[in-house]
């Protein structure tokens, strides 16, 4: 790499930090101010604090290919506005070769961005999501609404807190006979999994017969066979976009053996193997507007532009993703068709120029 190739991408790269540590840190704060509506004696500001700051790997992970793009749009910008762009061509330097050095640096940054989020962003996410939950679950504030709830054949299982430990805190067991009554309903304060399934202790069962009324049993400890392992509930507490590649496949598969629907994590799956391909594109995006339809513009509609390029950008991901889960069309369509229109309006600008 000459001279000039490491001066574009240092200024690059700078815009680039620049920009993901002002997003991620407007973001990391509106999450902190949210969280402290739930602020409590177990849940204070240090837990908001340490839940805030275990998921900033995971907000970097998702912004970077927004940050990516209004990086790459302020750097070049500002090579662009100092007239620099315009003598680095002028001494004989090629457009396709100032293309392609930004277009080096969006791949390094893509490869960083994808080993952030396979290995370091999962792990930090489910601690967080784990440590506030027990939290709350210390106070009482997490309600039934929240917490994780898994199917296991004929049993819906309701666990208020996971923790990192294999064990669940303020169990709630519904079990169904074959024509799908209900027929019992099982209460425990806590469990933990051994060998085959979970010990449970303090369990209050609910028994539904065929005659009026409902008997009720209580034991210190019991165990409670199940195919629900640690793992799986520790999954299902975080988002399936903050899952490792490889937690996505298993848990898509072991949804199959359920009989139920993995679109979700099929998604998931694609748009994690799409995004530097993502990264790739939106750069080339920012190069392309750069040395075409901005190549005049000023610093600020140069932000505005790349916001706004950005916000589309995710819309459509928005929207194509649950598009795919209604109408059924492959959930690789979903993320590749906003990489591809990217890539080929930035390949559209850049042969006008």
């Amino acid at each position: 790499m000459t001279g000039l190739d490491r001066y574009i991408a240092r200024t690059v790269w700078w815009s680039i930090l620049l920009v993901l540590l002002v997003i991620v840190g407007i973001d990391a704060l509106s999450a902190f101010i949210d969280e402290a509506n739930d602020r409590s004696d177990a849940y204070g500001f240090a837990q908001i604090g340490q839940y805030v700051l275990l998921t900033i790997p995971g907000r970097c992970y998702e912004y970077i290919p927004f940050a990516a793009l209004i990086g790459s749009l302020i750097g070049l910008g500002q090579l662009a506005s100092s007239s620099e762009l315009v003598v680095m061509r002028a001494a004989g330097v090629s457009t396709l070769r100032l293309v392609w050095t930004v277009l080096q640096q969006a791949v390094v940054i893509a490869l960083l961005g994808f080993i952030l989020g396979e290995y370091v962003a999962p792990a930090a996410e489910q601690r967080a999501q784990s440590g506030r939950a027990l939290a709350l679950y210390a106070d009482r504030q997490l309600g039934q609404e929240q917490g994780v709830w898994r199917r296991d054949g004929r049993r819906f299982l309701h666990a208020r807190a996971v923790s990192s430990d294999s064990r669940i805190f303020g169990v709630t067991l519904y079990e169904f006979d074959d024509a799908g009554w209900l027929e019992r309903v099982l209460f425990a304060d806590s469990g933990r999994y051994r060998d085959d399934g979970w010990t449970l202790k303090d369990v209050v069962i609910s028994r539904f017969g065929s005659d009026p009324g409902v008997s009720r049993d209580h034991q210190d400890a019991m165990h409670l066979r199940s195919n629900i392992t640690p793992q799986i509930l520790e999954l299902e507490n975080v988002a399936p976009s903050q899952l490792a590649l490889r937690d996505l496949w298993g848990y898509a598969a072991f949804l199959r053996t359920q009989g139920e629907d993995p679109a979700d994590f099929e998604l998931a799956t694609w748009k994690k193997l799409l995004q530097p391909a993502a990264v790739a594109a939106l750069v080339l995006l920012a190069v392309s507007f750069v040395f075409g339809p901005l190549r005049d513009g000023t610093l600020g509609f140069r932000i505005f532009a790349g916001v706004m390029v950005g916000v589309l950008f995710r819309l459509s991901q928005d929207l194509l993703g649950p598009a795919s889960l209604v109408f059924g069309f492959p959930p690789f369509y979903a993320a590749a068709v906003p990489v591809m229109l990217s890539t080929l309006i930035g390949l559209l600008l850049l042969r006008r120029v």
